[in-house]
């Protein structure tokens, strides 16, 4: 129920410790700032790593060949492992019902693409249809390699947008042709990356015409694979290392590699990336919170010195109070109403600060591991509840004091 006089009596109260107030008031506000901006930081830093993990797909998984350092089955070291398509094809056979996406490719770096006059230097890759997910590539005109360019060697591309605007200009490339170190091929779509410029100078073709149009025979580059979705991130992480720990044990034994030989075949397993990127992040906002609220604690001990000298100036008073019949309940409620007003006004104005700064400041941070810092709503809900917890905290102790207060000492107080 609204009571004009309490707030005539805390406003009052005020009103006669100004500066100590506005000091107390103070150091709420700032630890409200503080926690805040820590905390839109934290995001800020969430927000960029997930922007990281963006560039391709989910938890992929990818294997590459090397040279081996051990000596097995009479052979000497140091031969150079060639991945084939039987490679690709056994594991997805093996593997295929723990499978959700997969691809192999072939990789050339130095192709020289001819369009009319136009001429340039691009990194031409052979793949499966499933790379676009892989390599989180969107179309932006025609479409990706299919199934029918595998079965048929059709000698189609897909292009990046860099290098569509390198040799197009405005011009749009689908049904056109290209030489791609002498061989013509049509284009049949551009993509774009989220990872930027660099992905978008490479051009697709399906692995099988790669194979045969550059004499390649079965031979492969990088094998790709993502697993199919999980029930929780600790089951998704055990399927994965199991899968690769499983992958890499068969791609040994067909290659007539040491069982412990880890030169010889590179695997790395993204989605052990993102659980070190994740809980990293995930102790630096404890660490924040862990601050911030630390910093509060600082302002709601000055709420509560504060209370306890006015309960002190305010003794005669409250003895008074209480010998005309006014209960300790009533005496603890008008503590505790003016330490929640002081606490509260003094924290929504760090909150609405420390807002406008992560609004106004935010979106000028050009960072490729730093985005977008801001908080949500469940946050500001939190810090809301935050703010009352600690008014009442800060005035608890004071107003237990002030009930406790005897009326016939009271009024002996100078």
């Amino acid at each position: 129920m609204f009571n004009i006089e309490r707030w005539q009596e805390i406003f009052e109260a005020i009103a006669k410790n100004k500066l100590r107030t506005f000091l107390t008031g103070i150091s709420v506000a700032s630890g409200i700032f503080i926690l805040v901006i820590l905390l839109g930081v934290g995001k800020g830093l969430q927000n960029g790593i997930e922007k990281q993990f963006e560039r391709d797909a989910a938890g992929i998984i990818e294997v590459w060949s090397g040279t081996t350092a051990k000596e097995y089955k009479g052979l000497n070291p140091g031969r150079r492992i060639q991945f084939r398509n039987s490679d690709y094809e056994v594991t997805v056979q093996k593997y295929q019902e723990q499978l959700d996406k997969k691809a192999a490719t072939f990789n050339e770096w130095n192709g020289v693409v001819v369009y009319g006059r136009e001429t340039g230097n691009y990194q031409y890759r052979g793949v499966y249809p499933d790379y676009q997910a892989i390599e989180n590539a969107t179309i932006a005109e025609g479409r990706f390699i299919n199934n029918n360019d595998m079965m048929n060697n059709e000698k189609v591309a897909v292009i990046g947008m860099k290098m569509k605007q390198d040799l197009f200009k405005t011009k749009s490339p689908i049904g056109e042709e290209i030489t791609v170190n002498n061989i013509n091929f049509k284009v049949v779509g551009v993509f774009v990356d989220p990872a930027g410029e660099r992905e978008e100078t490479r051009i697709y073709m399906p692995l099988t015409t790669m194979q045969k149009a550059y004499g390649a025979a079965d031979k492969v580059s990088v094998l790709f694979y993502t697993m199919k979705k999980s029930d929780s991130y600790d089951q998704a992480l055990a399927a994965a290392n199991k899968f690769e720990e499983g992958l890499g044990q068969l791609l040994r034994s067909k290659n007539s590699i040491a069982p412990d030989d880890e030169s010889a075949i590179g695997i790395h397993n993204s989605v052990k990336d993102a659980k070190q990127f994740y809980d990293l992040n995930l102790y630096i906002r404890l660490f924040f919170w862990w601050v911030g609220i630390c910093t509060i604690i600082a302002g709601v001990v000055g709420v509560s010195n504060i209370m306890l000298i006015i309960v002190k100036e305010r003794t005669k008073e409250i003895g008074i109070r209480k010998a005309l019949g006014a209960s300790p309940l009533s005496i603890i409620g008008m503590i505790l109403h003016e330490s929640i007003f002081i606490t509260t006004l003094a924290g929504f104005i760090g909150l609405l600060m420390s807002l406008l700064l992560l609004e106004v400041v935010g979106p000028k941070i050009k960072s490729d591991f730093f985005l977008n810092p801001q908080v949500d709503f469940n946050v500001a809900l939190t810090t809301l509840f935050l703010l009352i917890f600690a008014g009442a905290l800060a005035g608890f102790f004071p107003a237990y004091r002030a009930a406790k207060i005897k009326p016939i000492v009271a009024l002996r107080d100078e």
